[in-house]
């Protein structure tokens, strides 16, 4: 039985998230989330980037989000590709 429900792709790599936050936060973040890439906006929000392994490794990134009182602005899935060259 599969579960179509996790954020994994068909060849198994982890799927790219995109978490928007109000308030700027810092590249000292990123060890915080994960290692995910910190960009701020010009909003005065905040753009919490990179790969997530599963569903239960995303509900953890929003749960960080929720214990630091981040407003959740928003949340995109961005395919599999890789972010780590991309700013």
């Amino acid at each position: 039985m599969t579960n179509d429900h996790l954020p994994t792709s068909d060849g198994g790599e982890p799927v790219v998230y995109q978490i928007k936050v109000k308030g700027q936060l810092g590249a000292h973040w990123s060890a915080w989330f994960g290692g995910m890439t910190m960009t701020q906006t010009n909003d005065g929000a905040t753009l919490i980037t990179g790969p997530v392994a599963d569903q239960a490794a995303l509900y953890g990134l929003l749960r960080k989000v929720r214990d630091l009182g981040l407003p959740l602005l928003g949340l995109q899935h961005c395919g599999t590709r890789n972010i780590t060259h991309d700013v």
